[in-house]
């Protein structure tokens, strides 16, 4: 029974991702040219420096609303994507009206998409795209080259900000156009996160802080509630592995900081860097007190940590006497975003070469020595597929006659593939060229 009732499950991921393969195109072509969530090669980074963008150079924004519409992918009109999503009418009906259910009850759906569908995200897009474009065409207003109104439109999935060049302006005119774009659609603003701020003042948008300092630079640091965030994360892994060793718990704290580090490499955030590596030296710290109640700090220091140059790293020695150890985010570089251009399309031949610059680009910040010299050699594409590897897809190390085999390590053995394609070359015992 219980396989019989996730067959269906499969069988719709599989006809959602599917019809995804044809509605992204479509959605691609139509999309805001500063719509950044959920879109194939754009990013929160992206948004990012766009917002810096337009509050700073010379025909800049003094004024921001920060939007945040209420409940949005639970409260999409069906009646409004059935009318206007570019795709079967009545796969789409049967999707948005399928329901849910919870425990042996059936629930109905009569608003929203549906929660966790791989097509999800691109049907809430098709339904907010459009909203740029009337902010553009009812607030031009041009003196010479230079725009008055400043309203400018940046958005990531239901979070977005809009600048202007006046609060009244903001208040009076933008903020009630938006709420009739969204009523339309079913939807409306969260009153209770919805603001007007003075970019001096700063506000928080994706997990940064971005605020203009007196100076006149705009910058973009991680946000006090996403260090808080972080650092309860941080405190309850660690809280509640007391028992554990060290090195399982380095395991453990190892992809929480790596992930979080790297999500803010792109802001203004070496000094925060620090100042969270203090505060987990200090959770470490408190918990290897715990375990040793009875012993000194000189001997805890030598227990739980190494010396690694001039700095004390928290770190033991796992199997083969490897020493495995926690990664410091004082030590972790800032590299700065370079955005992409508003009307990249990756389904449109003339920005290919554009995008796999890109690729290229990101590639080289992320790969080093041997690695980024394969991926280069064969040109950034797997040679068993022939599409490109990039950081999204990953990558396997394959050799290419196999160490069973007696074959070497040297680069001329070697060779990047997918995963996937990767996996096939082992089950299938065919050669790599």
């Amino acid at each position: 029974m219980q396989y019989e009732a996730t067959v269906p499950t499969m069988k719709d991921r599989a006809m959602q991702a599917l019809y995804l393969l044809a509605l992204e195109p479509i959605a691609e072509c139509t999309a805001d040219p500063h719509s950044y969530g959920f879109r194939p090669k754009r990013c929160a980074a992206d948004a990012m420096v766009r917002c810096q963008h337009i509050f700073s150079g010379a025909d800049r924004a003094q004024w921001v609303l920060e939007g945040d519409i209420k409940a949005c992918f639970d409260n999409i009109s069906h009646e409004w994507l059935i009318a206007h999503v570019p795709m079967d009418k009545a796969i789409l009906h049967k999707w948005l009206k399928a329901g849910f259910m919870q425990g042996r009850t059936l629930w109905p759906t009569d608003a929203g998409t549906p929660q966790g569908g791989i097509i999800s995200p691109a049907v809430a897009n098709v339904a907010l795209d459009g909203l740029e474009t009337m902010l553009r065409q009812n607030f031009r207003r041009m003196k010479r080259t230079t725009n008055l109104d400043k309203v400018h439109l940046v958005r990531y999935a239901d979070d977005f900000i809009i600048s202007g060049s006046s609060r009244e302006l903001l208040v009076n005119e933008v903020k009630p156009q938006v709420e009739n774009f969204l009523k339309a659609r079913g939807l409306e603003l969260s009153q209770e996160k919805t603001s007007i701020t003075r970019i001096e003042h700063g506000f928080d948008f994706l997990g940064w802080n971005v605020r203009r300092y007196s100076n006149g630079s705009v910058l973009a640091k991680p946000s006090k509630k996403s260090v808080l965030t972080f650092m309860r994360k941080i405190r309850a892994l660690v809280k509640g592995q007391k028992y554990l060793p060290q090195g399982a718990l380095i395991g453990m704290l190892n992809p929480l900081i790596r992930g979080w580090a790297n999500y803010h490499r792109c802001a203004m955030a070496a000094k925060t860097f620090h100042v969270v590596s203090w505060r987990i030296w200090q959770t470490l710290w408190r918990w290897a007190k715990r375990r040793h109640p009875n012993k000194g700090g000189h001997w805890i220091a030598r227990r739980y940590w190494i010396m690694n140059g001039p700095r004390w790293v928290f770190a033991t020695r796992g199997q083969k006497r490897k020493i495995v150890k926690l990664i410091d985010l004082a030590d972790i570089s800032i590299q700065r975003h370079v955005k992409i251009q508003s009307g990249a399309n990756p389904y449109d031949p003339k920005w290919e070469m554009y995008l796999e610059g890109r690729v290229q680009r990101q590639m080289k910040e992320t790969l080093s020595g041997r690695l980024w010299k394969l991926w280069y050699r064969q040109e950034g594409r797997c040679p068993v597929c022939n599409q490109l590897i990039t950081t999204e897809t990953d990558w396997h190390m394959h050799h290419i006659v196999w160490r069973v085999q007696g074959g070497s390590d040297r680069l001329d053995n070697l060779a990047l593939l997918h995963p996937d394609c990767h996996r096939q070359v082992h089950s299938l015992k065919f050669a790599v060229a």
